[in-house]
């Protein structure tokens, strides 16, 4: 029997940064007050660029490199083919974060400010986000040759308990998940921690 109580003013539907912010564990496993956190983003950032929307490439074969700045600082930047005619299509909240990096995305929702560039053939463009929402639109620049994505984030501390950081250990972070199925290939993901007494680097594949 339905509830007469109940109605579609009961529900409450949440942007998706706002559903990062209320939900966490459902995008990184972990809580707002879990100290795990920053380690299972990292881990999360580090599965998507080895197991990307199907529209981006085939799993495990994207090249990536993760560097470490602070505690809870952190850039990721993928290699992936990529084209736009004049400007590259806009994702969410009209950012430079697409749908196709939807977990990327995820993280930026934890985070007080990110940076995303994006480029290909020479022709970058980059924008400033507070968490995943532009503070304006992108501007563009001058790139190197090739084709990727590169964010920047910084975790929004007040979010986290205190004294929260990405942990020094990096060789135990899972980069597959529990539904990984697909077999190893060429792709990567190089973490580099530029913290004092840091890892100089760790490849999971």
């Amino acid at each position: 029997m339905r509830d007469p109580e109940y109605s579609v003013d009961d529900i409450t539907v949440l942007e998706f940064d706002a559903s990062v912010c209320e939900r966490p564990g459902m995008y990184f496993g972990v809580g707002l007050d879990d100290p795990r956190l920053p380690a299972m983003v990292l881990a999360a950032a580090a599965r998507h660029a080895l197991h990307p929307a199907t529209r981006v490439a085939q799993e495990h074969t994207l090249m990536a490199v993760i560097e470490i700045f602070g505690d809870l600082r952190f850039q990721v930047t993928i290699d992936y083919q990529h084209t736009w005619t004049d400007t590259p299509p806009l994702g969410y909240f009209d950012s430079l974060i697409g749908s196709e990096w939807w977990l990327l995305a995820a993280v930026a929702a934890l985070c007080e400010t990110t940076t995303v560039d994006v480029w290909h053939d020479q022709r970058g463009f980059r924008q400033e986000l507070a968490g995943l929402r532009p503070s304006g639109p992108p501007e563009w620049f001058e790139a190197a040759a090739g084709s990727g994505i590169r964010i920047a984030f910084s975790l929004n501390e007040r979010k986290l308990p205190a004294g929260t950081a990405f942990p020094t250990d990096l060789d135990g972070l899972d980069a597959h998940g529990p539904y990984c199925t697909a077999t190893k290939g060429p792709g990567h993901v190089i973490i580099r921690d530029h913290r004092p007494n840091g890892q100089a680097g760790s490849r999971l594949s």
